[in-house]
């Protein structure tokens, strides 16, 4: 079995050398490549990992002239591992680490549930108990996504393999059969909100997602875009939330606008009684750059 585990690196000097180090740890991979695609960055993270790991053949390093988001560079390293002769990808944050037998159980899910995407257990990288996501669920009506068992301390509450209706991007184990009957994320995406738009997309298709907890990694959340409150983050939510479930809801969508003008409404509310009109400046942008269909990276934020 030929694995390509893919990486987007922007600015991540601090992030990368953790995560590729628990990559190359794992047991049980014979045939194991890394992609780092880079997205332009500006820091001495690709000069790093050139000296660090110049005469380890299972890195290989991918560059492109400019930062074009998270799904573009994945797309970009999936034609790469395709390239290689890779039968499975796995989307990988680099401000993770995974543990020494994670991607051999995602594996050994894998041969039971062919052609489906599996999903493992995520904690916190700084609360090593506390639960980040079990799998997600997906509402019935407005097809809202939520991490389960976020924020929960791990009891063994979650640890039962079963199919669950949202995929995180945070780390994502798809048979290349899947990418070439579903295709790639959606370049339109940039950040945020790709993860659910394929998985909506998958489950349209009949293929199956498998959240199995005996594999196991750590996240340092929100290093993508330096948290929850950042205009970054509150202009991709407000836009992209939009494109992704006008894409999918079809007749729902009106009910789901209702629920969205109330629940950015109660957001900037609060956000202005807290100083915070940056948040709410973003979020008025990335709803305007809806209307006027202007997707991919925000000029301006």
């Amino acid at each position: 079995m030929k694995l390509a585990v893919i990486l987007v690196n922007y600015n991540g000097e601090k992030y990368n050398t953790a995560c590729i180090d628990s990559i190359l740890a794992s047991v049980g991979m014979e045939e194991l490549k890394i992609i780092v695609v880079d997205n332009a960055s500006q820091d001495n993270s690709m000069r790093l990992l050139e000296e660090r790991y110049a005469k380890d053949e299972r890195l290989e390093l991918l560059r492109l002239d400019d930062n074009y988001g998270f799904s573009r560079a994945n797309n970009a390293g999936t034609d790469r591992a395709r390239e290689w002769g890779a039968e499975y990808v796995l989307l990988l944050n680099n401000d993770t680490e995974i543990v020494p037998d994670m991607l051999l159980q995602l594996w050994a899910c894998a041969k039971r549930h062919p052609d489906s995407v599996i999903v493992p257990k995520i904690y916190y990288s700084d609360d090593r108990k506390r639960i980040w996501s079990a799998g997600g669920s997906v509402s019935p009506v407005i097809k809202k996504v939520r991490h389960i068992g976020l924020n929960e301390i791990d009891e063994g509450q979650y640890d039962q393999e079963r199919e669950i209706g949202f995929a995180t991007g945070c780390c994502l184990w798809i048979p290349m059969d899947v990418i070439q009957r579903a295709g790639k994320l959606d370049e339109r995406f940039f950040l945020y909100y790709e993860d659910t738009e394929y998985s909506f997309r998958l489950h349209k298709l009949g293929i199956s997602i498998y959240y199995y907890p005996k594999a196991a990694m750590y996240h340092k959340v929100g290093a993508s875009t330096r948290g929850a409150d950042s205009p970054l983050c509150a202009y991709y939510i407000a836009r992209n939330w939009l494109l992704c479930n006008r894409l999918h809801l079809g007749r729902r969508f009106p009910l789901f606008l209702a629920y969205y003008a109330l629940n950015r409404t109660a957001c900037c509310l609060l956000w202005l009684a807290r100083g915070k009109r940056k948040l709410v400046r973003a979020t008025l942008q990335g709803i305007g750059d809806y209307r006027k269909g202007r997707f991919g990276r925000a000029e301006r934020c």
